[in-house]
């Protein structure tokens, strides 16, 4: 009998055994790709997925079960955020009691061992993950023949096809470099996370995530780090005044920043890399690292084979579910470039299974959407900013904020502050958006995103009683507010 799917709608049954290979072909074996696949084995379709060799570097043939986040993203960079996080432990522990009697050295090489072997545990864990659901696994580089047929490539240039009821495009983003004299002697994040050697002076170009994740953690290791971003303040497109608390962070954890300043030429000299800016500043470095951006992964897939249509930078369009201009190929992720966070690859995967294998007809939910910067000390936000509510706001805006010394640095005498913010609609009483710079900030905004999901207003948040003594309760003992701000008096801003 055959199985049922919705497309567009309405039941359609699965083709039946021997028109198509697979029901399922997924290209891409990165956190979308696998949850997509397996999910989609379980409701009962025959699913295949390929996915290039692994390795800790991506390049055109390697790759990983687990994709970016696992391999050379987030898992590898929290890992090497906890071990250069003790640098601050060690410096804090003296004030309350603990006396470290000489040299407390720092060994690169048992870190970056032990993170290999962690995420080549996990490459194994995704590999039984989709094996244990029942899912083919096909090992190389997929690209689109037509609608329905996927071609596999090896290496030494053997392919072999298979053909597909419905194909899904999970390949993720690559980093990308800037075009400048020397280009090649920097580093992408890929490379950063398994250098032979820790550098003792790093240059940093890019003021996003990765730049500013990757500063505090070599900065943690000891290096000397120089940050060189274009605008004012680092973290683009989040709050302003959160920005400028982690920029102010940066600097006191010893970080140069280098605002409004690009990188004009790199060249190799005896001392190192030779770094000239925009500005005509000079400075040698050990590394320099690229993290100004990345792009979708989609120019090996052939995709105007199967008529599927990209935007200006490579992006796979996609509907409000997911498919692409051809109605069999759909694609989830970063090679969206929707919103490149590897939950929301998970949603969107999980709700493309449901649509089309599930019988649900389930589309992503973007509203409310939580994230974190693991600088050190981290950042995290969920919702609306200031500036974006003043965007959407027809009423005006009340802004709650809380910033305060931790009881942990009132002992250890840290100048560092915690800084908490709530931006809430006046007429409604609807918490907007929150926002927090300190210690463990993704483990508390985890909690305020359900809070926010579930429509919460203030009143909602001031009836909570606190966990004490918490940085946490600070979201409920917020009473006063700290600025009022009328749509009509949008502050302009440029940074």
């Amino acid at each position: 009998m055959a199985r049922k799917m919705l497309v567009d709608g309405e039941v359609a049954a699965v083709a039946d055994a021997g028109q198509y290979d697979y029901d399922l072909f997924v290209i891409g074996a990165g956190s979308g790709g696998v949850r997509g696949s397996r999910l989609a084995a379980s409701f009962g379709a025959k699913v295949a997925i390929c996915e290039l060799p692994f390795h800790p570097i991506s390049s055109e043939w390697l790759g990983g079960h687990g994709g970016t986040c696992v391999i050379r993203g987030c898992v590898p960079k929290k890992i090497l955020v906890y071990g250069a996080s003790f640098r601050g432990e060690f410096e804090d522990s003296k004030n309350f009691g603990w006396e470290i009697n000489g040299d407390i050295n720092f060994n690169w090489k048992k870190l970056l061992e032990n993170k290999t072997k962690e995420i080549v545990r996990l490459n194994g864990v995704y590999q039984k993950i989709l094996t244990n659901a029942g899912v083919t696994l096909i090992e190389g580089a997929g690209s689109l023949v037509d609608a329905h047929t996927v071609e596999v490539s090896q290496p030494d240039g053997s392919k072999q096809r298979y053909t597909a009821k419905h194909i899904l495009i999970a390949t993720g983003s690559r980093a990308q470099r800037v075009n400048i004299p020397g280009k090649e002697l920097a580093i992408t994040s890929d490379e950063a996370l398994s250098l032979e050697e820790l550098p003792k002076r790093a240059v940093i170009l890019g003021g996003g995530y990765i730049a500013v994740e990757f500063a505090s953690i070599w900065r943690g290791m000891g290096a000397e780090v120089d940050l060189f971003y274009r605008r004012e303040l680092p973290l683009r497109g989040f709050d302003d005044e959160m920005r400028a608390v982690v920029a102010s962070n940066l600097e006191g954890r010893g970080i140069k920043l280098h605002p409004g300043t690009n990188l004009s030429e790199l060249s190799k000299t005896a001392d190192g890399i030779k770094v000239v800016t925009d500005k005509g500043e000079e400075l040698i470095a050990d590394v320099v690292l690229f993290a100004t951006g990345r792009t979708p992964n989609s120019q090996r897939l052939n995709l105007q084979a199967a008529g599927v249509e990209v935007d200006q930078i490579g992006a796979i369009k996609v509907d409000e579910y997911s498919c692409t201009s051809a109605p069999s190929v759909w694609a989830v992720g970063d090679v969206t470039n929707r919103i490149n966070l590897t939950p929301v690859a998970l949603m969107e995967a999980t709700c493309f299974a449901k649509t089309v294998f599930g019988g649900q007809q389930v589309k992503p939910d973007y509203g409310d959407v939580p994230c974190a910067v693991f600088s050190i000390p981290p950042l995290s936000v969920v919702g609306l900013n200031e500036q974006q509510a003043l965007e959407e706001a027809n009423s005006d805006i009340l802004v709650f904020t809380s910033s305060f010394n931790p009881m942990k640095n009132s002992i250890s005498n840290r100048q560092e502050k915690t800084i908490m913010k709530l931006v809430v609609d006046a007429e409604t009483d609807r918490v907007l958006g929150a926002s927090m710079c300190g210690p463990d900030a993704p483990e508390i905004i985890q909690g305020i995103a359900v809070a926010l999901k579930c429509g919460a207003t203030k009143a909602n948040f001031d009836s909570t009683v606190g966990i004490h003594p918490s940085a946490a309760e600070e979201f409920v003992t917020m009473r006063s507010v700290t600025r009022r701000v009328s749509p009509t008096s949008k502050p302009k801003t440029n940074l």
